[in-house]
């Protein structure tokens, strides 16, 4: 089995965020990798996996970053694959991380989610990759049915709960 997304992130304290990305991907069976590198730690490793990850069958890069996020937009740099950054919230609510990834250059583009927002950022890449792959699109439809089936079954629990002066 050959990873075809790579998660990334700065370091393991963006965890509990980026694992959401994984646990869809392991939901969805979508191989994966997960790499801490820092573009400020590490700027060498960063350019040696850019540069290396679409020879090793990534056809999408999911990139983890805080504070002052610069590793999202120095592998999209080095890669001409698409690149989803995903602002990590630490000072500022994340705004810092938000603007240092959306806010790339002419010409190196970095797709961006929500601060924390790793689940979508997985969401996202699955869509990319369905594209040119049907199967996989079957999975990205599947998984969007479910989540209005949640929200169907969210109603009917609501319509349980009782208020005085609740007229539903």
């Amino acid at each position: 089995m050959e990873a075809v997304v790579s998660i990334i992130m700065g370091s393991t304290s963006d965890l509990p965020v980026m694992e959401k990305a994984a646990v869809f991907f392991d939901e969805m069976g979508i191989p994966f990798e997960m790499n801490a590198l820092s573009a400020h730690r590490t700027p060498e490793l960063v350019e040696k996996f850019a540069t290396e990850a679409k020879s090793r069958g990534i056809k999408v890069i999911i990139a983890g970053a805080g504070m002052a996020a610069h590793l999202p937009g120095v592998v999209a740099a080095f890669t001409q694959l698409p690149v989803i950054g995903v602002p990590i919230k630490s000072g500022m609510e994340g705004l810092d991380a938000l603007f240092a990834i959306v806010q790339m250059p002419p010409g190196i583009p970095v797709a961006t989610v929500a601060v924390n927002g790793a689940l979508n950022a997985g969401i996202l890449a699955a869509q990319m990759m369905a594209i040119g792959d049907e199967e996989m699109m079957e999975k990205v439809v599947n998984y969007k049915n479910n989540l209005k089936l949640k929200i169907s079954r969210a109603n009917e629990d609501l319509r349980e709960i009782r208020f005085k002066y609740k007229t539903n």
